[in-house]
């Protein structure tokens, strides 16, 4: 079998056992309809007016920063384990993106990105 023909196959075997997997799911579960079944549920305490609220910024700054050190481990571990037989080329490539993450990392730091308040 070709490449191409056993990527085909395996696409065709993940949608056959995804959809097979919700469909038995679907089929097995109980059902009961419930008023409360639908209600926003947040540590049992019932809500109180509406859910649209503003949050501060700085949350969703510390969520990128955390996105973007993780994404960098993650692409940093397959160059770690081939680092010797990648040679000089991958050393300089690798070095250029940890140059690049670690100014975003001193512009963050230097606009108050890092700061709690």
């Amino acid at each position: 079998m070709s490449p191409n023909e056993i990527f085909v196959v395996v696409f065709i075997m993940a949608l056959v056992m995804v959809i097979g997997g919700s469909a038995v799911g679907l089929l097995l579960s109980p059902k009961s309809k419930n008023i409360q079944k639908g209600e926003q549920y947040e540590s049992g305490i019932p809500t109180r007016g509406t859910s649209w609220m503003q949050f501060k910024v700085g949350y969703y700054l510390i969520a990128i920063l955390f996105l973007m050190f993780d994404v960098e481990a993650v692409l940093l571990f397959p160059w770690a384990v081939l680092v010797k037989d990648l040679g000089v080329e991958a050393l300089y490539a690798v070095s250029f993106f940890l140059v690049v993450l670690i100014l975003g990392l001193a512009y963050a730091w230097r606009k108050g990105g890092l700061e709690w308040k």
